[in-house]
């Protein structure tokens, strides 16, 4: 049912209400967080893992591919090919044609088997344990680093950001910039280190819930109030 006017359109609020109070970046990021966890108060990773070199495996396989998709896909692949050894001495077009169902399958393909062996012949078949590290291997940049780094071994380095951060954190007005690395710096200047692991699943779950690319559900958004985007 269309909504009559502007009022019903509002969320349902049990928080405090700071329309009209002009709020600085990190007093505004307080808030959200804050708000986002009672949303939310269960956080964990999206994508389905039972070791680092599994969630490394699908981070790169999750660009431009949904949690939920990959999920499907890793579930057949981590059967075939038990670990790190076997994804690097795997023939190339068969693993192609097992993720060929994701989005740049061929590259990313490439990628994981080119990572597996490096992480065979350097790191003794572990996946390491520093940003450094993880970027030097192919097809990890920071956002993949830092879920690995976060979610697979509770190290802190940065925030991960993927489209869904991208778009809030602009929606939301905690960045003016549209490149990743700059946006992952805006985020870590005004977040508490404690919460950089925290607010990407947050703005993630936002994202997928309320906050949507194609339509932003101001009905339902508990940061209706404080967001820059509400008119929108």
């Amino acid at each position: 049912m269309p909504f009559s006017s502007r009022e019903s359109c509002l969320p349902r609020r049990r928080h405090k209400n700071y329309t009209g109070v002009t709020m600085d970046k990190k007093m505004l990021m307080g808030v959200i967080i804050k708000r986002l966890k009672k949303e939310f108060p269960v956080l964990k990773c999206g994508l389905d893992f039972n070791s680092p070199f599994e969630l490394l495996v699908s981070t790169i396989l999750s660009a431009q591919s949904t949690d939920v998709h990959v999920n499907k896909v890793t579930k057949t692949i981590f059967m075939k090919y038990r670990n790190v050894k076997d994804f690097a001495a795997a023939d190339r077009a068969v693993l192609e044609k097992d993720v060929s169902s994701v989005n740049f399958y061929r590259n990313k393909a490439q990628n994981i088997q080119n990572a597996a062996k490096i992480l065979v012949e350097k790191f003794g078949g572990a996946v390491p344990q520093t940003m450094e590290e993880l970027v030097s291997l192919p097809g990890v940049a920071r956002k993949t680093a830092n879920i690995v780094l976060y979610n697979a071994f509770n190290i802190t380095e940065g925030i991960a950001v993927d489209t869904h951060v991208i778009r809030l954190a602009g929606r939301l007005g905690l960045t003016e910039n549209t490149d990743p690395v700059k946006i992952e710096q805006d985020l870590m200047e005004i977040t508490p280190k404690k919460e950089w692991g925290n607010i990407t699943h947050l703005l993630i779950n936002h994202g997928r819930k309320t906050c949507q690319a194609r339509k932003m559900m101001h009905e339902d958004c508990v940061l209706f109030d404080i967001c820059p985007s509400r008119d929108s």
